[in-house]
């Protein structure tokens, strides 16, 4: 690829979102019958093979974290806990034919990490493209390219990261990862949640019909459920397509785990007939620690901080860990300062990190959205839905206490240390929502725009899952012609929203602006979809408001 920026030559060496029906029992462990009979076709063989593909992550100026798993015989499939131990070796290089090898090692594959493996590689050069393959038996994975992280005091000109999330696999195909793959312009991908989802069979797919059925068939609930299906997503084309293509850069929420998942439970878990809420968020963050290429970072978590050069830094959030509850709908309860989405710990780290950032732009994966929306004077056939994907009463309640709107407190608080502490250029980058946004982040909605915007929000809208439409069962664009200049009369700091489309984002950087591309599929339920443009919004340096831009980069 071309890149934008620049280092040197040498190389060292070494929910609808959200359903209310009642869940039903714990289906048992996966047997290991109907996991042989989940295998990829050509998977029957005794000859180590990488059936899931490669992917790495996390770049750092002198490294990045690779990732495969091994199949070292037919019955060792994920979650079965079968299979020998098995040597994996892998190998970086400056070039794809592999002439110039730069560092090589090897891992053990066990069935205890379920034949997963994770190399932390460093001793390469900031800013640079390297090609990557695994080994085992004799058998070669494929070759993928990965990019470290410019130098932390390099002067870079230019970033660009596509941003995907929500990927509902019984809903549709992922051709939102073919097409940024195909673009070979990307320096990193951000999956800003929703990697996987945990519904049994049928449950959530696309307008209630299965396009593909996922493994296993039972709602995911045991560390032999969540490692099946990661597995399983893990087999999709598209998917290792973009995963060969560029390093990604993740966090969860709560389809990792289970539906509207929180600190001590969710609403897709039933205590006692699901077993603890404590084991089964165990095994999810284990099968999510083994199967994606994520370094683990406080206390097991996915909140952490990458840096890109003097341009920009990311500070990745962990929005599930630490929560509290739920508060019910239009309750005060919102607004309770004991009440938290991000725990006390975080929400410092977040803020000390943002005051002492020294770059250009401060970019923050956001899992769900902060700017504030209430749904206004919407008729009730446009009211209902939306209410229903966003888990509200349908009586016209205006917030989705899922999201930031839920923690008031915790809002105020971050928003008012942007002001106080004259902290500019912060862009939240968010998921979760099915939606595409570009909003100005206010600091009192209210009184908005006579009053401050401490920030700017770019939200992108799901790679699958249901959307407004999709609930409606109308033709796409029909709701969101009716309800985007609804939702934009009652909330005057959103610029934009798109209820009804299916895509992805591209984030393009400079030192003047940051621009977020909307792209848009042409049917999910198809595995040859088109992509197309449909519109880019952009925030200049210095002005923490959104505009509109009528050119993608």
């Amino acid at each position: 690829m071309t890149s934008r920026y620049r280092a040197t030559e040498s190389v060292n060496s070494p929910s609808p979102r959200r359903r209310t029906v009642v869940k039903a029992a714990a289906a048992t462990a996966v047997l290991a019958g109907p996991l042989i009979a989940a295998l990829p076709a050509g998977a029957a063989t005794e000859t180590p093979a990488f059936l899931h593909g490669v992917a790495s992550g996390d770049p750092l100026p002198d490294g990045v974290l690779l990732w495969t798993r091994v199949t070292p015989v037919a019955e060792a499939v994920p979650g079965s806990g079968l299979g020998p131990d098995t040597e994996v070796s892998w190998t970086v290089a400056t070039d794809k034919a592999f002439a110039n090898i730069v560092s090589r090692g090897s891992l053990t594959a066990t069935a205890a990490s379920d034949h997963t493996v994770k190399a932390d590689i460093r001793g390469l050069a900031p800013a640079t493209d390297y090609w990557f393959r695994f080994s085992a038996g004799g058998t070669d994975s494929p070759a993928a390219r990965t990019r470290t992280a410019p130098a932390a005091d390099a002067t870079v000109s230019g970033l660009r990261f596509g941003v995907v999330t929500c990927a509902n696999w019984e809903a549709g195909y992922f051709s939102s990862y073919r097409h940024l793959a195909a673009r070979g312009d990307l320096d990193a991908w951000l999956h800003l949640g929703d990697y996987i989802y945990e519904y049994k069979s049928g449950e959530y797919a696309a307008r209630g019909t299965v396009v593909r059925p996922h493994a296993p068939l039972n709602e995911i609930i045991t560390l032999a459920d969540y490692r099946t299906r990661h597995g399983k997503y893990k087999t999709d084309p598209d998917l290792q397509a973009l995963h060969l293509k560029a390093p990604v850069i993740a966090i969860w929420d709560d389809h990792e785990f289970a539906d509207n998942a929180w600190s001590g439970g969710a609403v897709n878990h039933t205590e006692g007939a699901e077993g603890t809420w404590t084991a089964r968020q165990a095994a999810a963050k284990q099968a999510y620690f083994e199967w994606m290429p994520v370094r683990p970072a406080i206390a097991g978590t996915t909140y952490r901080r990458l840096r890109f050069g003097k341009l920009a830094d990311l500070s990745l959030l962990d929005l599930r860990s630490f929560r509290s509850q739920q508060a019910s709908s239009g309750s005060g309860a919102v607004d309770d300062p004991d009440r938290t989405i991000t725990g006390r710990a975080q929400l410092d780290w977040l803020k000390a990190g943002l005051k002492a950032s020294d770059t250009k732009w401060r970019l923050v994966g956001n899992s769900v959205m902060i700017a504030p929306f209430v749904i206004g004077s919407l008729t009730a056939d446009l009211l209902k839905p939306l209410a229903k994907l966003l888990d509200l009463p349908q009586d016209g309640i205006g917030v989705n206490t899922d999201q930031w709107d839920g923690y008031t407190d915790d809002r105020r608080e971050l928003l008012a240390h942007l002001r106080s502490n004259a902290i500019g250029n912060t862009v939240f980058l968010t998921g979760d929502i099915h939606m595409s946004w570009a909003n100005d982040v206010p600091v009192d909605a209210g009184t908005y725009p006579l009053s401050a915007s401490a920030a700017t929000e770019f939200v992108i809208t799901s790679v699958t899952s249901d959307n407004l439409d999709d609930i409606v069962k109308v033709p796409e664009g029909t709701v969101s012609a009716l309800a985007a200049p609804l939702i934009q009369l009652a909330n005057r700091h959103v610029h934009w929203v798109d209820t009804d489309r299916h895509g992805y984002g591209v984030l393009d950087i400079t030192a003047d602006r940051a621009q977020m591309d909307y792209y848009v599929l042409s049917d999910r339920t198809s595995p040859t979809a088109t992509s197309s443009w449909e519109r880019s919004y952009r925030t200049r340096s210095g002005t923490q408001k959104v505009e509109r831009t009528y050119d993608p980069v």
